[in-house]
């Protein structure tokens, strides 16, 4: 693994505190800033545009001084062409995990690096196939509490895991950060 020695901030603008576990898996120790920006999709905006597009504007919207290095990042779960982002409340949850249950779906994260004048962004996409889920384990799982912040309404790397029969791509992406493809990104700035 590499040992990243970064001799200005690296700016987390991103307030998941799973982005920040991964970065800090890394060797890296982001200073965390938040951004607050209108994540409605575009009319007719596809599924990559959009993440793509909110992790810019996160990066965009994020307070830095010259040298600083920002990521930002989004993630959303789409399946027939929905737009599954965090659950507005348990019946949202409910209704995205039934939406899941039994089928193959994909979780896509935009990244955004801005450093040295440059912005860089990727999308990462994960193919995700759950198990089939009983009402009475979707209703287990949404009193955990697990599913509130969370896009498509589980955590796989929480409890929400044992729901999660197979991935085909990268298991950091459906956490909210692709490691491996974000380490070859900030090899060009550091």
């Amino acid at each position: 693994m590499c040992d990243y020695r970064v001799p200005v901030a690296l700016i987390l603008a991103s307030g998941s505190p799973r982005r920040s576990a991964l970065l800090q898996e890394l060797g890296l120790d982001p200073v965390v800033r938040p951004t607050n920006i209108d994540e409605t999709p575009l009319p007719d905006e596809q599924p990559a545009a959009h993440v793509e597009r909110l992790a810019l504007a996160k990066g965009a919207a994020c307070e830095a001084a010259e040298g600083d290095i920002v990521i930002s990042a989004d993630t959303i779960v789409t399946i027939d062409g929905d737009l599954l982002g965090k659950p507005t409340d348990d019946a949202h949850a409910a209704t995205m995990l039934r939406q899941l249950a039994g089928r193959t779906h994909e979780v896509m994260t935009g990244v955004a690096v801005r450093a040295a004048g440059q912005t860089t962004s990727f999308v990462e996409t994960t193919v995700v196939h759950f198990a089939e889920l009983t009402d009475d384990d979707i209703s287990w799982y949404i009193s955990t509490g697990e599913p509130a912040d969370k896009a498509g309404a589980y955590a796989m790397q929480g409890r929400g895991g044992a729901f999660v029969t197979s991935i085909e791509g990268s298991y950091d992406n459906v956490i909210g950060l692709p490691r491996f493809r974000l380490r070859t990104v900030l090899a060009e700035f550091l």
